[in-house]
């Protein structure tokens, strides 16, 4: 048994003592110290969770056919766990954070489109990606995790429309991320993330710092909803020229996924 799975289950074994034990709190407001889990749901929004997570990939990226994301600012998740660290269930403050995240080469490199800049300029096709979360994560046990994501794509300028997105919520990009060490198929090779280092402190928080997950063997479906209103009233399709230009749809073996990530977990009756 890996040193991460031993973790989960004596933290799993902690949190099922301590939930037999302790009376649930009903109150909405951390305790002071425990801020940061304000996105896990209180015993009254979610009997199931008897834990609470938080979180961070401070770097790393996304690569989606021949684009790719790379992760320059924080992105959150927080929420509850149960016991079995199987079950996610975020509060009204929690969930995956919607970070902006830009990306190299902007609408011209995503489309292939160059006319774009006589009518908006530079400035205004600055492209960003947002991962956001298409179903809630599974499969937690510190050496793994399992995403299903979309990624919306946006610009300053609104070229590409409000609805322009890679993934949906019924057609996911769907990350199974590890520590450990991928096995993909061609032409992809097998890749390894890190193992976080633990420690516990003071206020009962297990803190895994210093982290990197990886996947290498999801494939991307093609973009949708990507639409420019050329002079403010006439529909153009983008998605065909962002399929085309990006490598879209992308089977699996052809796309990568690299988070650099830390995690604080603690039993909700010391949060609440």
């Amino acid at each position: 048994m890996t040193q991460s799975r031993r973790l989960a289950v004596l933290f799993g074994a902690a949190m099922m003592a301590l939930a037999l034990l302790v009376p649930a709190a009903q109150g909405a407001t951390t305790k002071p110290g425990y801020e940061q889990f304000k996105g896990c749901p209180t015993p009254a929004e979610s009997a199931n969770s008897s834990g609470c997570i938080r979180s961070l990939v401070t770097g790393g990226h996304l690569q989606m056919g021949t684009k790719t994301v790379p992760i320059e600012h924080t992105i959150e998740l927080s929420g509850g766990v149960n016991e079995e660290l199987q079950e996610f269930i975020a509060g009204p403050e929690g969930g995956l954070s919607k970070t902006p995240q830009k990306i190299p080469g902007g609408v011209l490199g995503l489309t292939g489109l160059t006319w774009l800049l006589e009518f908006f300029g530079s400035e205004a096709l600055t492209l960003y990606g947002t991962t956001e979360l298409a179903a809630p994560p599974s499969n937690f046990t510190f050496g793994t995790v399992t995403i299903p994501i979309k990624v919306h794509l946006t610009t300053p300028s609104g070229v590409l429309g409000n609805s322009c997105y890679i993934g949906s919520t019924s057609s996911p990009i769907t990350l199974n991320l590890t520590t450990g060490t991928t096995s993909p198929p061609a032409p992809n090779k097998p890749i390894t993330g890190k193992e976080p280092t633990p420690s516990f402190d003071a206020k009962e928080i297990l803190h895994l710092d210093g982290g990197t997950y990886v996947d290498n063997s999801f494939s991307v479906p093609g973009a949708s909803g990507c639409v420019l209103k050329l002079f403010g009233f006439i529909p153009i399709s983008l998605n065909s020229f962002v399929n085309s230009q990006s490598g879209l749809p992308s089977p699996a073996g052809k796309n990568e996924a690299v988070q650099e990530f830390s995690i604080e977990l603690v039993e909700r009756v010391n949060v609440y």
